[in-house]
């Protein structure tokens, strides 16, 4: 898994609705009506980020879902945290 470069992490920012970068990180801070309807989102994520066995950084309190995305092993972002992103805004 490759890195990606600074210009195309900013590219691909413009079509990821809510993520930012932070700490190197893909972020996106979820929010829910309350903690079931937060916790349906994690449990229909896991289910995807299963099959793409590239886990998250992510934290739960109540209602609220702070997610990190990063690929270790590239020691930064690539393709498949864009792709998680992605997959996570669509079950939203």
């Amino acid at each position: 898994m490759t890195r990606l470069l600074e210009s195309d992490i900013e590219e691909e920012l413009k079509k990821l609705t809510g993520w930012s970068v932070k700490n190197d990180k893909l972020h996106k801070e979820f929010q829910f009506d309350n903690f079931n309807q937060a916790f349906g989102f994690m449990t229909r994520a896991a289910m995807e980020i299963e099959k793409m066995n590239h886990h998250p950084e992510w934290f739960n309190v109540y209602n609220r879902i702070t997610v990190d995305l990063t690929t270790h092993d590239a020691d930064g972002i690539t393709n498949n945290d864009v792709n998680l992103a992605k997959i996570l805004n669509s079950l939203i």
